[in-house]
């Protein structure tokens, strides 16, 4: 745990993939049937990994171009027709693979226990988004929960994602902390105002600990006594 600045906290904001759950194991078969109906190779784990983070639209449009580029035709209607096919994969198939990492029950639980309001901001989807927080009972800790699409285009790394989440819990920037695991998450909390903790176990593509988050954890157990060092 490496610690650089502090403030007052009163509110946590959670992203999900690659923070509470590693969801790339049905994200990548997802993917993988999404591509197979178009004739192409299947994708590893690890680099699917690699390719999430900037929502959907953005996940399905790295899986293309990493195995042949936009199917012929117009290139934002092959898109958007990709797009609808990995969303029916994935309906359903959300939580078969996808587990929370290591302690993040007991984590927030003691968080919650704590009187931190918490709150997910995440670029997922919020139907998938529902889906994995209660295939966990993981949505009885949080106040509030903003996928991806709930903002008519607005998402991470917009500061008004996280606004919003902020809103919801009846937190400032000023008394909240960020908590992921990738680039958009500091640059969510940076535009906001807020302090963010990196996690080092998620799916970003260079190291946390070289973007220069307030905090880095290695585990989500980790999270409590960090933020004492940030209060």
């Amino acid at each position: 745990m490496r610690n650089k600045t502090s403030s007052t906290i009163k509110a946590i904001v959670f992203d999900l993939d690659g923070t509470l759950v590693d969801s790339a194991p049905d994200l990548q078969s997802a993917i993988n049937r999404m591509l197979a109906q178009i004739g192409r190779e299947e994708l590893s784990v690890d680099a699917v990994k690699g390719m999430i983070g900037d929502g959907v639209p953005k996940l399905v449009e790295r899986a293309l171009e990493a195995t042949g580029g936009l199917p012929d035709g117009d290139a934002v209607e092959s898109l958007a027709l990709s797009v609808s096919k990995f969303a029916d994969e994935y309906k359903g198939h959300d939580a078969e693979q996808t587990r929370p990492y290591p302690g993040v029950p007991e984590t927030l639980a003691k968080l919650r226990k704590a009187g931190f309001a918490m709150a997910v901001c995440t670029n997922k989807p919020q139907d998938a988004t529902m889906e994995i927080l209660e295939a966990f009972d993981l949505e009885r800790f949080f106040n509030a929960a903003l996928g991806g699409d709930v903002l008519e285009g607005i998402r991470k790394p917009d500061p008004k994602h996280l606004i919003a989440a902020l809103d919801a819990v009846g937190a400032t920037p000023a008394e909240a902390v960020m908590v992921g695991d990738h680039l958009n998450d500091l640059a969510v909390a940076r535009a906001a105002g807020s302090p963010a903790v990196l996690c080092t176990y998620g799916y970003s593509r260079v190291p946390v600990t070289e973007l220069g988050a307030d905090a880095v954890i290695d585990a989500f157990e980790e999270l409590p006594d960090c933020l004492k060092t940030l209060s």
